[in-house]
């Protein structure tokens, strides 16, 4: 796949604070990718000046063989952009607030009628076209700033926090229709977000601390570099998991030991066949690796 967007040695600072340092990565086009970090390390920042909104102070940046150097314009029409707070009208109604953004791209009359048909239907929102986005609920908002930046068939779709505060159901609504986009027109979808379960569904993941890097790879990759495994076992005695020797935590009807990784586990469990009648071995989470690389934790959008 080739890389759909490219930024090498990108800087920003605003006064003594570097809020970006000499950052470098690729996207490559139709996956999804994940941008992560807490508030302060850098995403808005980065996403502000790849849209154009905001100057960068060096660096380069390519975006579907645009140079950001030379014209911003053409970029532009290339990006969908699903800000973290609404940029919906909540004054008009929820066919106004299309009809005028699909009109900045110049998609009116029948074109306008056959995208709001196929996005309405897509996301579920027929039936509120007439209705004030201000009388909508946080879901039903959500969908519809997506829509918004779907309308004029964007190459990259940047989701900045997306589903924060928005209850599970809506969450995979929202995140079926963007895989089938996906799928389907080679959508690339550049993602930052504080559920860390989204970002184990990335193609590829970086996570950035203090305006640089601080690892990168994919979700697998991070968990064997950053995480090891657990094996929790069920229905035995804690004097059986005691000559397993090794440290372990009593959960509910069960015990849990962390190994450094799954060829160890598979090592004890040869070794003790015993005591391993009913077990379960899994992987460390996108949590624990976040924690790992930063020292810090994000869960639901907050702050720890």
């Amino acid at each position: 796949m080739r890389n759909i967007i490219q930024i090498k040695n990108l800087n920003k600072n605003f006064g003594d604070i570097k809020a970006v340092q000499d950052l470098s990565f690729c996207v490559k086009e139709g996956e999804l990718f994940a941008f992560l970090g807490v508030n302060g390390a850098g995403k808005s920042t980065t996403i502000n000046i790849m849209c154009g909104q905001l100057s960068k102070d060096s660096g380069n940046i390519i975006i579907n063989g645009h140079d950001l150097n030379k014209t911003a314009d053409p970029i532009k029409r290339e990006l969908g952009i699903v800000f973290q707070s609404s940029v919906l009208d909540p004054a008009l109604s929820v066919y106004d607030n299309l009809e005028s953004r699909a009109a900045l791209y110049g998609i009116i009359g029948t074109e306008f009628r056959e995208r709001l048909k196929y996005l309405s239907e897509l996301f579920g929102f027929a039936h509120l076209s007439k209705r004030a986005v201000g009388k909508l609920s946080g879901g039903q908002r959500r969908r519809i700033d997506i829509a918004r930046a779907l309308f004029h068939k964007p190459k990259i779709l940047i989701l900045d926090e997306p589903t924060t505060g928005l209850d599970p159901q809506t969450r995979k609504t929202i995140w079926n229709v963007i895989e089938d986009l996906r799928k389907n027109e080679n959508m690339t979808v550049f993602l930052t977000t504080h559920y860390m379960e989204e970002a184990a569904e990335a193609d590829y993941v970086i996570i950035i601390d203090n305006g640089k890097i601080s690892a990168e790879g994919t979700p697998l990759e991070l968990k064997n570099a950053y995480t090891g495994d657990y094996i929790t076992i069920y229905g035995i005695s804690e004097d059986a998991i005691k000559t397993l020797g090794m440290d372990y935590g009593k959960i509910r009807d069960a015990y849990r030991l962390s190994v450094p990784d799954t060829k160890t586990a598979t090592e004890l469990i040869i070794k003790y066949p015993d005591i391993f009648n009913d077990y379960e071995i899994t992987k460390g989470k996108m949590d624990d690796v976040f924690l790992a690389v930063t020292g810090k934790t994000l869960t639901g959008g907050l702050e720890k």
